[in-house]
């Protein structure tokens, strides 16, 4: 296996696809997909543009479908909730289908689309994902982060590297023998620094800090651990994510 970290969407090559890529947002959106899934949502959609959202769900019938919106790490007016996956309890979500779009992570999703394996992960679901990738044994894998309109962002690159990380003590491989790009030697660098305190590499990253100015400190407490989902969002069909 070779494991491949793109830091953006922008990034990602265009002339070619992975046998499995990954998108991560770790604030929040694919933290708030894999919370959603694991408390009984129906699946996930995910679009890059609002009012596509409210076209598609329309064709839905309202006791059905949950729309999430959010720009800005603010909640889009109209929409039933944001982009928080403590929002994404079982009475609130299971049997629906969540509709989302997001500043970021939607974007990520919709650049991996035409992969034929397309996962959703985050420091929360971390280790689930890492053991479906050890069954399946792809040969090429890509991590792309979501960032922040288009910028690097701390809290997507730690996650590519504690995936890389759990990766490399399960199949006994060197770093070098699996990096496929100098980006998953950095992630995984970034990792092993912070792995003991990853709530405060939020803390310092550009995004933990807008959430705080936004009071929003119980996600971050929240997004900040690892392995505590045993769930796989996976591609069943373009934007849309469901249970593996």
């Amino acid at each position: 296996m070779k494991l491949f970290v793109y830091h953006t969407p922008e990034l990602t090559p265009t002339s070619t696809v992975p046998d499995c890529a990954i998108a991560i947002d770790v604030l929040r959106a694919t933290s708030t997909i894999a919370t959603a899934l694991h408390a009984g949502a129906e699946a996930v959609e995910a679009f890059s543009d609002l009012d596509k959202l409210m076209q598609v769900s329309a064709n839905w019938p309202a006791d059905k479908r949950l729309r999430a919106g959010e720009r800005g790490g603010a909640q889009v007016e109209g929409y039933d909730m944001g982009n928080s996956p403590l929002d994404c309890t079982p009475e609130k979500v299971t049997g629906r289908r969540l509709f989302i779009s997001t500043t970021n992570g939607t974007r990520a999703l919709q650049c991996i689309q035409a992969a034929p394996v397309v996962l959703a992960a985050a420091l929360i679901n971390r280790d689930a994902v890492v053991r479906y990738i050890m069954g399946q044994q792809p040969a090429t894998i890509w991590t792309v982060g979501s960032g922040w309109e288009g910028s690097f962002s701390l809290e997507d690159t730690v996650c590519a590297g504690a995936i890389f990380a759990a990766l490399l003590k399960a199949t006994g491989a060197t770093a070098g023998e699996m990096a496929g790009n100098d980006e998953a030697i950095a992630a995984l660098a970034l990792y092993h620094q912070w792995q003991d305190d990853l709530l405060g590499l939020m803390h310092h990253a550009s995004h933990g800090q807008r959430l705080l100015r936004l009071n929003i400190h119980e996600d971050l407490k929240y997004c900040a651990q690892t392995d505590i989902l045993d769930v796989v969002p996976i591609q069943k069909q373009p934007g849309v994510l469901a249970k593996n």
